[in-house]
C-alpha cells in the first residue's frame, strides 16, 4: 500500500517560490483506484510524480509497502520503479523506430529479461489490449488509440504492482477515450492492480470510486461508491493468475536493496 505523509513540494522560478503540494496525507490500499482532478497548475501531476518515484518531495515522505520513496538511493529507486510501478503518458512516448512489439520489450530491458522471453512477453502484452495483429507496426501505422493501447501493454508487459495514468485520454477523440477507459476499467478488475489516474475529464472522474480533488497544493478525498478494490482472479489454488497471458503475480518482483 501506500502511505503519503506531510507531502510537500516547492519549485523556484525565477525569484517565486511556488509550493506545489502542501501538506498531503494520503492513504491508497493494494488494489484501490483513485482519480486526481483539478485545476491546471493545482498539483495533480506533481503528486502522480511523487506517487511513482519520478520526483522527490520537499519535505514529508512517500511509503510503499514500507518503503520511503524520498529517502532511498537513486538507483535502488530506479530498480523499485522498473518493478513495481508502470506508467501511461498522454502522449504515449513511444520510440517511432521501434515496432509496437520493440516499444513494449523495452520496459523488460532494464529487468534483465533474456530478449526471447522479451518478444514473447511483449507479444501477450499485446494480444492482451487487442493488438495481436500489429506487433510488427511503427507508432506512425497505428491510430492515437492504438498507440495507448501499446503504451498501456508496455506499462503491464513487467507486471507491476501498481499502474498510473498521467492524463491516459487527454490526447483522444471521445469514442476512443471511452474504449481506452473501458479497457483500463477491465484490466484493472482483471489484473489486481493498485490505480491511480490524473484526468481533467469529469466524466472520467465521476466513475472512479474514489476522487482525490487538488486544489492549491491541498487535496479533498471523496468516496463515490462502487467497487473501491480490484477483486483479482484466482486459480482453483487460490493464487494470483493475474491476466490470461501472465504467467506470475503481477507486482510478485522482490526490490532490491
Amino acid at each position: 500500500m501506500y502511505k503519503l505523509t506531510g507531502v510537500t513540494k516547492r519549485y523556484t522560478r525565477g525569484k517565486e517560490t511556488v509550493e506545489a503540494l502542501r501538506g498531503v496525507d494520503l492513504a491508497i490500499e493494494d488494489g484501490d483506484q483513485l482519480v486526481i482532478q483539478g485545476p491546471t497548475g493545482g498539483g495533480k501531476s506533481t503528486l502522480l510524480q511523487m506517487i511513482g518515484g519520478l520526483d522527490r518531495p520537499t519535505s514529508g515522505s512517500v511509503e510503499l509497502d514500507g518503503v520511503d520513496l524520498a529517502s532511498i538511493s537513486e538507483a535502488r529507486l530506479t530498480r523499485l520503479r522498473a518493478e513495481k510501478i508502470g506508467i501511461i503518458f498522454q502522449s504515449f512516448n513511444l520510440i517511432p523506430t521501434l515496432t509496437a512489439q520493440e516499444n513494449v520489450e523495452t520496459a523488460l530491458v532494464p529487468l534483465g529479461v533474456k530478449p526471447a522471453e522479451r518478444r514473447e512477453r511483449a507479444a501477450e502484452a499485446l494480444r492482451s489490449v487487442g493488438l495481436g495483429e500489429r506487433l510488427a507496426h511503427v507508432p506512425t501505422e497505428l491510430s492515437g488509440g492504438q498507440q495507448q493501447r501499446v503504451a498501456i501493454a508496455r506499462a503491464l508487459v513487467k507486471k507491476p504492482k501498481v499502474l498510473l495514468a498521467d492524463e491516459p485520454t487527454g490526447n483522444l477523440d471521445e469514442g476512443t477515450r471511452d474504449d481506452i477507459m473501458g479497457l483500463l476499467d477491465g484490466l484493472w478488475h482483471e489484473y489486481g492492480l493498485t490505480f491511480v489516474m490524473v484526468t481533467h475529464d469529469s466524466s472520467i472522474a465521476r466513475r472512479s470510486p474514489r476522487l482525490a480533488t487538488i486544489r492549491a497544493g491541498r487535496i479533498t478525498l471523496t468516496e463515490q461508491g462502487g467497487a473501491r478494490r480490484a477483486a483479482p482472479r484466482h486459480s482453483a489454488r487460490g493464487e494470483h493468475e493475474g491476466p490470461r497471458s501472465a504467467r506470475q503475480p503481477y507486482g510478485s518482483q522482490p526490490v532490491v536493496p
